[in-house]
């Protein structure tokens, strides 16, 4: 029979080296955390994200322990003072939320239309935890800052340690690694900067983004980058289809820029091509009205006359007293006052003999114009 007697450990005979090895199987965790979150029976925290109230799963342990913010959401705020003053849901909703919390194995996925999710929201941004003797808890928060996208990316990297950064979610990834404390997203977000992604082909895509993260402070740096980049590469920023897609006054903020290199007549073109599009959209509104919201940042006067007159006059989006002032000047630039020819003329003297070198010209204004024009713009 096998001798099944107390040997000494192999450490008392050889040494700390050759004793020991080390077996690491990162991918695999990695794939089981993934699977973990991906099942919601075995989540204990849903996210009801973005307008559309998308459900994403998570598991708190491991959110609290990969971040403490979410630490501090999800178990500090639960015995906080400051809530005991919030009024309780109304009873008809507990009871719905009770019923909910009892199905642990059908969180929130089998809930089939819209209506009865919002039903269950009964709080502005966190939801009443029920805790019952013997009866698993499960939490349900509402998250507004963020896409569903963007979020459920951040989620999966918490799980798994890994994502896959895309100029599409670049700059809401970014926003959320920052405001959820996870410094070495932030850190990878920053790094794929500088490897290079913004490109003539995500630079729309990137801007596009910024629209929804303005008022978070990392997409101010990143914008301006952004912005610097299509500043070197005006005229084919301009002659993406992916252009008329941005939103109004970020085109006009473009077209504004004194650091843009393209041509009077390219910005003009730009300007008709996203105007068309929107009117393609917008059956209501008229060209000529459209176009005339970014008039002021084209210099017509720079503009050939055989083009004004061939190409642009035919078209009727122009008023005629603008193209006969950028006529004359082009004639003689003494016979026109400078604030005829257009309503920014007090760029034209700074135009006129600018370096084509790419600056920052007002410290971070331009982020400001395009961080408040969204609701008093006059946008159509």
């Amino acid at each position: 029979m096998p001798d099944f007697g107390v040997y000494p450990l192999q450490s008392e005979s050889l040494s700390q080296d050759e004793s020991e090895s080390t077996f690491e199987n990162k991918s695999g965790l990695a794939e089981d955390l993934k699977f973990l979150a991906s099942m919601p029976e075995l989540c204990d925290v849903t996210f009801l994200v973005g307008e559309t109230r998308e459900p994403v799963c998570a598991v708190k342990a491991i959110l609290a322990a990969r971040s403490r913010i979410f630490h501090k959401l999800l178990y500090q705020q639960q015995a906080s003072p400051q809530r005991k003053n919030q009024p309780n849901p109304p009873p008809v909703r507990e009871n719905k939320l009770r019923l909910f919390l009892k199905r642990s194995s059908e969180p929130l996925l089998n809930l089939q239309n819209e209506s009865q999710k919002r039903t269950l929201v009964s709080q502005p941004t966190l939801m009443p935890t029920i805790y019952e003797p013997g009866c698993q808890t499960h939490q349900t928060l509402i998250i507004e800052e963020f896409e569903p996208d963007v979020f459920r990316q951040m989620i999966e990297y918490i799980h798994t340690g890994s994502v896959t950064l895309q100029p599409r979610t670049l700059l809401g990834v970014m926003n959320a690694a920052d405001y959820y404390g996870l410094e070495e997203l932030k850190r990878a977000c920053n790094g794929f900067v500088q490897q290079g992604c913004i490109t003539v082909d995500t630079v729309c895509a990137l801007l596009s983004s910024a629209e929804r993260y303005i008022h978070f402070k990392c997409t101010k740096s990143l914008v301006q980058r952004v912005l610097e980049f299509v500043d070197e590469h005006g005229t084919e920023v301009l002659n993406l289809g992916s252009f008329t897609l941005l939103p109004q006054h970020v085109v006009r903020l473009i077209l504004a820029r004194e650091e843009l290199r393209a041509e009077e007549f390219t910005k003009f073109q730009a300007a008709l091509m996203w105007s068309k599009k929107y009117c393609d959209s917008n059956p209501n509104t008229q060209l000529k009205e459209i176009m005339g919201t970014f008039l002021a940042n084209i210099f017509f006067h720079k503009i050939p006359a055989n083009v004004l007159m061939r190409e642009i006059y035919p078209l009727n989006v122009v008023p005629q007293t603008i193209l006969m002032n950028a006529l004359a000047y082009q004639a003689d630039p003494n016979s026109i006052d400078e604030l005829t020819i257009s309503p920014n003329a007090n760029r034209i003297r700074k135009s006129q003999g600018r370096s084509m070198s790419i600056q920052s010209s007002d410290n971070g204004s331009n982020i400001t114009l395009l961080s408040s024009s969204g609701g008093s713009s006059g946008e159509h």
